[in-house]
């Protein structure tokens, strides 16, 4: 008789099944992910498919959609990130650093949604009554609409909620809840994936807002597998050092929204206050007159974002250069280099440089090259940059100067700042409307910017 598979593989990073172990996951290629857990119990003798009522599919244009009805949180930047607001029956998951503010940010949105009237049930597996309360204290006065349950058995969990009814239940964290009927840890990848499919069961047929709480691995996604992503709603990541005030949350993925717009949160005693200003937020401290500081502006969704580039160059003391990225890919500040280079006869080989974007920013979108490019330039020159100038664009190889989108909306944005100049692509001359007080200089090629330095 063949043997019965009593153990499977899974992968903890993408949730690759297995039915051995391997040393690399053939799903996502990571290597040392695979753990063993018991195979979970299968259901009596199949046949009972057959026997289901059948399904009559619906056509598309007998569909019948209606806007969602969404519940704001009173807080504008949190709103912007989810679309809009929280849609009922939504599964939202937080995912950050630890300390980096999500508990507090998930409080202080109970304590405005308690306010309006809704029940609102924070499960809480990690911290105690006493804990919630302490940090409670400190955020401000909330109504007897808020409910705490200290719990991590799931099917506790879920009687609760079908008891109470609330409109919005908070879990902290998924990784500390457990199925009684799954033999491994909390925390492994059966568990938090029948958790969440248990979280949104429950979100849909009772049209409940959940949101839950992910922890981050080293490599800063959440712990467990992917597939948790794919289950939810939205994902949220926090970003930023949690040593410095400043919190940034991203949408990743949200489909009830757009995935590029961000929230920008100062850490203060009372809590997460919003920054409603994040171009001026970022731009704080600049120094004046110093080389190698350039501003450039960034599109996050539809809101332009205003950062400071700072760049140094100097000569080596070793045979190999080094070069270091701080809030850019380190693969293009190589390329950008190697353009300036060849098509300004720079000659930097021999050189280190180190760019950083000030204010914890990571930026991928390709505009701030032109920025990145004149900083480089004015500190390898030792040429100060006017304070009040500001330069966006994209460059390709061959030292082009490539049009963004949005440029109007990017000019706006300097001109509220009080800039006078703005360099960008000349392609995008056309597009943006005279502002008075801000003064548009159009290039063609990295050369023609570097040239009014």
């Amino acid at each position: 008789m063949a043997k019965n598979k009593t153990t499977v593989f899974y992968c903890q990073n993408c949730g690759y099944e297995s039915s051995k172990w391997m040393g690399q996951c053939p799903g996502c290629k990571e290597w040392n992910t695979m753990v063993e857990e018991k195979a979970p119990a299968k259901s009596g003798a199949g046949g009972g498919a057959h026997r289901r009522e059948s399904v009559i599919p619906t056509s598309l244009t007998a569909v019948d959609i209606q806007e969602e009805e969404r519940m704001s949180t009173h807080m504008a930047e949190l709103d912007r990130v989810l679309g809009g607001g929280i849609v009922p029956g939504s599964l939202t998951l937080v995912g950050g650093d630890p300390g980096i503010g999500k508990s507090t940010l998930l409080l202080q949105v109970c304590r405005y949604m308690a306010a309006d009237g809704r029940k609102v049930l924070y499960i809480s597996g990690e911290e105690s009554l006493r804990q919630i309360k302490i940090r409670a204290n400190r955020i401000g006065s909330f109504s007897d609409n808020l409910l705490l349950l200290c719990e991590t058995s799931l099917e506790t969990v879920e009687q609760t909620i079908r008891s109470q009814m609330p409109v919005i239940t908070i879990i902290d964290s998924i990784q500390t809840m457990y199925h009684e009927e799954i033999s491994s840890a909390p925390g492994s990848v059966s568990q938090v994936r029948e958790s969440t499919n248990v979280l949104l069961q429950l979100a849909k047929g009772l049209n409940i807002s959940v949101f839950i709480v992910g922890h981050v691995t080293k490599e800063g996604t959440v712990a467990g597998p992917r597939v948790l992503e794919h289950m939810v709603d939205t994902v949220l990541y926090f970003e930023g050092d949690r040593h410095a005030s400043y919190r940034i949350l991203r949408g990743v993925k949200n489909r009830f929204g757009s995935t590029n717009e961000i929230g920008v949160f100062e850490m203060k005693e009372e809590g997460l206050v919003e920054v409603r200003n994040a171009s001026e937020f970022m731009l704080s401290g600049k120094p004046e007159g110093a080389s190698g500081s350039v501003v450039s502006c960034s599109m996050e969704g539809t809101r332009p974002i205003l950062l400071e580039i700072q760049a140094l160059v100097c000569h080596s003391n070793f045979g190999i250069p080094r070069r270091q990225a701080t809030g850019m890919d380190f693969n293009r500040l190589n390329l950008l280099m190697a353009v300036l280079e060849k098509r300004l006869g720079l000659q930097m080989s021999d050189c280190d440089a180190y760019v950083n974007l000030a204010g914890g920013m990571r930026i991928m979108e390709p505009a701030i090259d032109l920025g990145v490019s004149m900083a480089v330039v004015s500190s390898f020159k030792n040429r100060v940059i006017d304070d009040k100038t500001i330069a966006f664009g994209e460059i390709g190889l061959s030292g082009e100067v490539r049009g963004v989108s949005m440029a109007a909306q990017r000019v706006s944005e300097a001109a509220k700042l009080g800039f006078t100049t703005c360099i960008l692509p000349e392609v995008n001359i056309s597009q943006v409307r005279k502002t008075e007080g801000i003064r548009l200089i159009g290039v063609k090629s990295v050369r023609d910017a570097i040239d009014l330095l």
